[in-house]
């Protein structure tokens, strides 16, 4: 029980420090922990747990996955349905396919920082730095430079000069911006990409749901509900078009 409670302290704090705190905290190329049960303080311990906890949502985030939930939630929302598919389904649906989108991405930090890193090759400090290249190189391409100005100027940081990174290349956002600003505009580009796919999804459905409904008001059905009558022809035109296909190939191509 006592090694597998380091061993969880060491994993956590690895993954922590190279997410969430800066490189800066590292002191000649290791990291400082002390795993002695008799000195380690009861509230450490549950803070390092806790963020355990953490770790799955902030890897979640920092994927692809935001943006496949969002996107499966409106196809829910937009055909009329409450529970179907349920929760589990969508969001295996998007757990996969985010493993399928990111797997050239895994592939490099297990080629490039994993492999050298467990046979000695480099130091525990060169494998957070090399770790976090691809998951950056991954994150800039799918985000807007307006985010990036914003969170750059949120920071106020002099990351880079002005306040203003149009007019920098990819190399040199990966050289300048930490992984505590680009993570923030990442989500947020993710979630206007994912609003922009849902509000595209619902204009079809939209307009099934203005027809049977002006034409229940021409027939004088005013009390029957024209959910009731819209959602059999939400679901033959999904079918008919080939929806779930569609919606994946889509979501799979909009990643760059």
């Amino acid at each position: 029980m006592k090694k597998l409670k380091k061993f969880l302290i060491s994993f956590a704090t690895v993954l922590l420090s190279s997410v969430v705190f800066p490189v800066a905290c590292y002191a000649e190329g290791k990291l400082n922990v002390n795993l002695d049960g008799n000195n380690m303080q009861t509230v450490e311990i549950v803070i390092m747990l806790t963020l355990i906890a953490l770790i799955p949502t902030i890897l979640i985030m920092m994927s692809s996955f935001t943006r496949i939930i969002i996107v499966l939630s409106f196809l829910r929302n937009a055909l009329g349905l409450q529970q179907t598919p349920p929760n589990q389904v969508l969001i295996g649906i998007a757990l996969f396919l985010s493993l399928f989108i990111m797997s050239p991405v895994i592939t490099e930090i297990n080629k490039t920082a994993y492999e050298p890193y467990q046979k000695e090759q480099i130091t525990q400090e060169q494998f957070l730095e090399k770790a976090q290249v691809p998951l950056k190189k991954f994150m800039l391409k799918q985000t807007k430079k307006e985010e990036i100005n914003l969170f750059v100027k949120l920071s106020k940081t002099e990351i880079v000069k002005d306040n203003n990174v149009d007019k920098l290349s990819n190399e040199e956002l990966l050289q300048k911006l930490p992984m505590t600003v680009v993570t923030p505009a990442f989500i947020i580009s993710e979630l206007k990409r994912a609003f922009m796919i849902g509000f595209l999804i619902f204009i079809p459905f939209l307009i099934i749901d203005m027809i049977v409904s002006s034409t229940l008001m021409s027939m004088g059905m005013i009390m029957l509900p024209p959910v009731m009558i819209s959602l059999p022809f939400k679901l033959l035109l999904f079918v008919l078009v080939d929806g779930w296909s569609l919606l994946i190939k889509t979501l799979a191509l909009s990643f760059n």
